[in-house]
């Protein structure tokens, strides 16, 4: 019986030593988001083995992610909206490399507001809109150079997707640009949380966006959460996942009470959807 348990002792502990190998593994392994090479998508692409310095990568002037997996190096390039499908290229250490973009056909969103100063600011919101600007436009391409970085995130809040990536959106039958991020219906006051380890850049309350936080997850991603009720987090501090950022709520442009999440790739707003789940 001694030796039945001891031999039992001895399984279990080596069980637990190959659970915790897997487990150092994988939480040093690099998981990629999905690639998806259309316009709001992400291009993986191999730069050749890594033992070399690491190289320097521009895409259209904007400085591109480079992480290390398998012994090689590759950019990680977020395509905006605004690409034309076709032949593209990025710079590496100053010389060109190439890729294709794919056509990709959103579908038109019609939303009707009914704060038609959202839709038409008069002159006093115009002034306050361009003051808003350069600060929104300055956290999203906001650059941190560090090799600290995670690929695969988790749903920021939990609720229903109301309105996707990419959606032509028309308010109140005018024309407005392309949706530029993930909608997540949820009852006002829902916890929203760090989808990933992130160092807070900017907070405040905007005309259109609301209250909103700005998270830094290194080399040039960027992820925004707006239309908050309440900011639970303060520009400098550094957050782990799951981590409460603030509450879903109506503040801003809004239909109803809804978490806006847009992620910010090289300053380009890409597809959220890539980075829940990513592949190995």
């Amino acid at each position: 019986m001694a030796n039945c348990s001891a031999k039992l002792q001895k399984l279990f502990l080596n069980s637990l030593a190959i659970c915790g190998l897997l487990y150092t593994t994988s939480l040093f392994a690099v998981t990629f988001p999905k690639e998806s090479p259309v316009p709001g998508g992400i291009v993986i692409h191999a730069l050749g083995e890594a033992n070399t310095n690491k190289p320097v990568v521009t895409f259209n002037k904007n400085k591109v992610m480079i992480t290390k997996r398998d012994n090689q190096w590759f950019a990680i390039i977020g395509i905006p909206l605004s690409t034309k499908p076709g032949e593209h290229y990025i710079l590496v250490n100053n010389k060109k490399q190439g890729f294709k973009i794919k056509d990709k056909a959103y579908e038109t969103q019609h939303l009707t507001i009914k704060n038609k100063r959202k839709v038409n600011p008069n002159k006093t919101d115009m002034e306050r809109i361009n003051k808003e600007r350069p600060i929104i436009r300055q956290a999203l391409k906001h650059w941190n150079e560090t090799d600290d970085i995670f690929l695969e995130f988790t749903a920021p809040v939990d609720g229903r997707k109301s309105s996707s990536f990419g959606l032509r959106r028309v308010f109140n039958d005018q024309p407005r640009r392309p949706h530029s991020g993930m909608d997540i219906a949820a009852p006002s006051g829902t916890p929203v949380l760090a989808p990933a380890n992130g160092k807070v850049i900017e907070t405040g309350d905007y005309f259109f966006n609301g209250k909103s936080v700005f998270l830094d997850h290194g080399q040039g991603l960027v992820t925004m959460y707006c239309h908050l009720s309440d900011i639970n987090v303060t520009p400098g501090q550094s957050v782990a996942v799951g981590e409460k950022l603030g509450e879903i709520g109506m503040t801003g442009r809004v239909t109803g009470p809804h978490l806006h999440w847009t992620v910010s790739l090289n300053n380009a707003r890409v597809d959220p959807q890539l980075f829940l789940g990513g592949s190995n």
